[in-house]
This record gives structure tokens, sequence and C-alpha cells, in this order.
């Protein structure tokens, strides 16, 4: 009976200590069961200013919710430049620039024709005064020949007209000098198309002449007359000339063929009238190395370019770049590259430049080749088609007082 009391007892302290710990532990979960996750109560966060390296400053939720960014102040955006082409420019028409020009040969011919007119305005001319009326021309590089016919002719109109006033001998000897230069001379610029294809003029002439910018001018002069030009650069030995070539044709809206570099010259003139064929131009201008006329190698390249374009069709023009100041040194150049290429023109530069006008009569008359552009200053458009009345009025000035 004993043992069965204490059995009890132990039974029951048992059960209390069941009872004790279990109630408590299913009073907890049914608390936290009744609340469910989205309740969950997060331990609170300090600020982020006050949070210390431990401890995180932003709890998840506040992570996850959107950031509203700070307004940012924006500069205007400017839209993209565009690059442009450069302006066309419009050269001043070719017609009458000659006599636009007329101030620039005056200033430096003015001294040949004041020295021309007092000698024959003095009240007696005798033998001497007409020897020194010969010196005159003759250093004006007029040439012998046409120096002896000028003054023949001039001498006999005096004697038998009785000319004395300056107006009057003004009038005779303008008269002479122009029927030396050749008033009816052909001086047109044979540049209009052909059925089949352009009119091609090739510039030649020596090293120093100016000749690429001289290229460039003449294309100048063939837009202001209306022409579609297309320039070819077979200078391919100096560098900057394709460059040079380029920028003028850009000014004019008119297109440059070139080459490589050293590359050959007559595949460049021959690819330059193709292409002139293809696009329809007018007229294509072909740029050449200067070269010395004492060279036989270089002019019988010339001769090759010549030929090789001849494949397209004739040469229409060959232009021989001379410089005015090299005075009576010009003609054995224009000799040597007319046996070569058969010039049809020359284009005078630097004519502004020296007192030596009469090297215009020399060339053509040693040569029978005629001045069709002169040039009278370093302007774009200072390159004239040659008119030999107003460069005579120029060249004798005003009358003598």
């Amino acid at each position: 009976m004993e043992y069965v009391v204490i059995a009890i007892v132990v039974v029951v302290v048992l059960l209390a200590g069941v009872i004790g710990f279990v109630v408590p532990r299913r009073r907890r979960d049914a608390e936290v069961s009744g609340r469910g996750p989205s309740t969950l109560e997060l331990p609170a966060q300090r600020p982020p200013e006050t949070a210390s390296a431990d401890q995180p400053a932003v709890d998840a939720a506040v992570e996850a919710a959107p950031v509203e960014p700070p307004p940012v102040e924006r500069s205007p955006v400017e839209p993209p430049l565009e690059e442009t082409a450069p302006a066309v420019e419009v050269p001043a028409p070719a017609a009458g620039r000659l006599v636009r020009l007329r101030s620039r040969l005056v200033r430096s011919q003015s001294t040949l024709g004041r020295g021309l007119l007092a000698l024959l305005s003095r009240d007696h001319l005798d033998d001497d005064d007409w020897d020194e009326l010969e010196d005159t021309l003759l250093t004006a590089d007029v040439g012998v020949a046409a120096t002896q016919e000028i003054v023949g002719r001039l001498r006999e109109r005096v004697r038998v007209q009785g000319t004395r006033s300056p107006e009057e001998l003004r009038t005779l000897l303008a008269e002479e000098l122009v029927a030396a230069i050749g008033a009816d001379t052909d001086r047109e610029l044979k540049t209009f198309p052909h059925a089949d294809g352009p009119a091609v003029a090739l510039v030649v002439g020596v090293n120093g002449t100016g000749k690429t910018t001289t290229c460039g001018k003449i294309a100048r002069v063939l837009v202001a007359d209306g022409r579609s030009v297309l320039l070819g650069a077979a200078d391919t030995f100096r560098a900057a000339a394709a460059d040079q070539l380029a920028t003028w044709g850009s000014r004019v809206g008119a297109q440059t063929v070139r080459g490589p570099e050293g590359a050959d010259p007559a595949s460049v003139a021959f690819d330059a009238v193709a292409k002139g064929k293809e696009q329809h131009v007018d007229t294509v201008l072909i740029d050449t190395a200067g070269r010395l006329h004492t060279k036989s190698g270089l002019m019988d390249e010339l001769g090759k370019i010549k030929r090789v374009i001849e494949k397209h069709g004739p040469v229409d023009e060959i232009l021989l770049v001379l410089d005015a100041t090299t005075g009576q040194n010009g003609l054995v150049q224009a000799r040597v590259f007319t046996e070569v290429v058969e010039c049809t023109g020359i284009v005078l530069t630097k004519l502004d430049g020296t007192a030596k006008g009469g090297i215009v009569i020399s060339v053509q008359r040693e040569l029978g080749i005629p001045v069709k552009l002169v040039g009278l200053g370093e302007g774009p458009d200072d390159m004239a088609p040659f008119e030999p009345v107003a460069f005579v009025d120029a060249l004798l000035g005003e009358p003598a007082a």
C-alpha cells in the first residue's frame, strides 16, 4: 500500500511539471501565430545619419521602397553642328575684266608710255630721237624686228601727216602698237564641248611660273563664262600641287581628279577626261608639272600626256604659262614647248609687275602664238582675257600734258 501511494505522488509531480512546461509554450506560440508574418514588427532602426558602423542604416522595407531621385538641373542640349560644304563663289565676269584692271597696268607701264609720248611730242624729231624711241621699245622687250617695223611706219606717218600734238602722236603710236599686237587675232579660248565629250585644255610651262595657281584662275575665267569645269591634277611630282588645285576647284564648284603621289601623269590626265565625259562637263582643264625646257626626258613626257589624252579625242587648247618678268628668255622657253606639244595660246602672268609689256608683241611675232590670257595680280579674279586695245591704252597711260 505504501508503494502505491509513492507511485501516485510521483505521477502527480510529473504531470504538474509537464503541464507547467507545455501550457506557457502553447500560449506563446498562439500569440505569435495570431499576429502572423504580415504584422511582424521589426526592431526600430536609427536614422541613417546616427547609425553606427555595425548597425544597418536602412532596413529591408525602406530599401525595397522606390526612392525619388533629387531633381537635377539640366543644361539645354544644343543640336549637333552640321558639316556644311564651303560656299561656291561666283567669279567676276571675264568680259571687260582687263578694262576693270587697267589701273594695275597703268602703275607699272606708265613710265614706258610717258617716255614714248615725251619723245614723240618734241618740236623736231631728228635721227637721234628716232633711235632713242627704238631703244625704248627694245628695252620693253618688243623685239628687234617688231621695233624696226613700228618705228619705220610711225616715222613715215608723222612725216607725211605733219603730226605734232601729243594727242595726235599718242593716237598714231597706239594704232601702230595695236597693229603689231594683232587686233584681229583669234584669242577666244576653245572651251565649248564636243558632241561626244568635253573640250580639253592642257596647261604647260616651266618651273616657277605659278602654273598651278594660274590653272585655278583659268578655271575661274571659264566658270565666269558659264562653263562647267573639271580639273585634272596631272602634276604628281609635287606633293601639294593636287591639294592646291583641288582648293581652287572647290571654290567654284569644280571637281578635281587626282592620283597618288608619283603616279603616271598621263594616266591621271586620261582618267580626268574620262570622268569629264561621264559627268558631261563642258571643259576639262589639266594641270601638268613644271619642267625645264632643256630637259628632253620631261618634254617627251609632256608629249606622251597629249597623245594619251587624244585617245579620248582632240586636245582643244594647249596653254603655255609664261612669266612676263622673264623677258626674252620667255621666247626660248615658248619655242621649245611649241616644238613638243604645239601650243595654241599664251598665258602671260605678272604683267602688272614689269614695264616690259612688249613681250606680248615679241612672243606673238616670233612664234605665231596669240596671247589669250594675262595675269594682273595675285587676286583670284586678276586674270583676264587679253584685249589689245585696252592693253595698249593702259601701256601708254594718259597723254602728256
